[in-house]
């Protein structure tokens, strides 16, 4: 995989931090126009054909070199999701984030990782718990991620500190959040690595969660739920986890504790019930034995030219097919008889309009 000139990563920052831009959408971009340059350069004649709203204005030069500058006066750096740097297993996910911003001992996330998570509200025996799954599953060599929360993160992190630990970040590589945390920020940032697909400066906000528990869940090859109630962020950890086709495990607790019925609820779907690490490992093993050896980095192929007669003609069509309801892009294609290419750049106009939400499991809908 190359690794990006100072150049090319300036432009990859702009063209994921371009409004409207999201990481399915910044694929498809590279595929059809094989560099990032060339992308930007054709962004606004996109959202124009995909009738974009109050005019479209791209991330200037200047806002990504500050931006990187920022990030490297805290001492962090930039990743793009060609480099060899880049988490293996994160890589594989559907649309993961084209570039992160990683501060620490960034060689640690070439190891195969596990995802401990959990309450915030946690009992003492859920923290004993999390600490030493985390301290053990850490000599064994697995690199323990978490989200840096109060309770089971907390505990997860602290556990693994000697062998190695990843805090994926809601805001900003260089915000603290919770404020409690900090000391704990601080030696991870030293001992272990910090992860980050927002700009520095952002401040934690509800709507970032989710996409921090996709990451979580992505980078790892399994998630341990302990103690998680109903409707909970770790259930949507474990959730993103199930799709991304990785294990998940859960620690039983009693069924008279609250905190506890959330994962009781994901054994009783099909999770996998752990009590110890070598329950965990013995699990993991089959894809441990691989070494993480091949995940599927490279499953969006180049999207074949197309011309603009053609897309101006299948425009009517996909979005007759589209509506508020999500519906898989390969049964747009089956449907409108177009082909991939042609459909996918119909996408991509809308998108960088502002007129199409993405979905998990390659879905999409119309934003009107």
């Amino acid at each position: 995989m190359p690794m990006l000139s100072r150049l090319e990563r300036v432009d990859w920052l702009r063209l994921c931090r371009t409004r409207n831009v999201g990481p399915a959408t910044f694929a498809d971009l590279i595929a059809r126009f094989g560099n990032a340059a060339d992308a930007l350069a054709a962004l606004p004649e996109l959202a124009r054909r995909g009738r974009a709203r109050g005019g479209f204005k791209i991330t200037s030069r200047s806002e990504a070199e500050d931006e990187i500058a920022k990030a490297e006066k805290y001492g962090a750096s930039y990743i793009a999701v060609c480099e060899p740097e880049y988490p293996a297993y994160l890589a594989a996910i559907e649309a993961p984030p084209p570039i992160i911003c990683v501060k620490g001992a960034v060689h640690l996330l070439q190891r195969p990782a596990v995802a401990i998570v959990g309450a915030r509200n946690a009992s003492a025996a859920g923290i004993r718990m999390a600490r030493d799954l985390a301290n053990e599953l850490g000599a064994r060599e697995l690199l323990i991620a978490s989200g840096l929360a109060r309770g089971i993160d907390t505990a997860a992190h602290e556990g693994a500190l000697s062998s190695g630990t990843c805090a994926i970040l809601a805001g900003g590589i260089d915000v603290v959040y919770p404020p409690q945390n900090e000391a704990l920020h601080n030696r991870i940032s030293e001992l272990g690595v910090l992860i980050s697909e927002m700009p520095p400066g952002t401040q934690p906000q509800a709507q970032l969660f989710p996409r921090r528990n996709r990451l979580i869940s992505g980078i790892s090859l399994g998630v341990i739920v302990i103690e998680a109630a109903p409707q909970s962020g770790s259930l949507i950890t474990a959730r993103n986890a199930a799709e991304q086709g990785r294990e998940v495990f859960v620690v039983p607790g009693s069924p008279l504790d609250p905190r506890a019925r959330g994962g009781n609820e994901l054994i009783r779907q099909g999770a996998t019930l752990v009590q110890t690490a070598e329950q965990v490992i013995e699990a993991l093993r089959p894809l441990l034995a691989r070494q993480l050896a091949e995940p599927d980095t490279n499953s969006r192929p180049l999207i074949a030219p197309v011309d603009d007669a053609s897309v101006d003609r299948a425009r009517p069509e996909v979005l007759e097919k589209l509506g508020p309801t999500p519906v898989e892009i390969d049964e747009l294609v089956r449907q409108t008889g177009l082909s991939a290419a042609t459909v996918a750049v119909v996408l991509m106009e809308l998108a960088l309009a502002g007129r199409l939400e993405r979905h998990a499991g390659q879905r999409v809908s119309l934003i009107e």
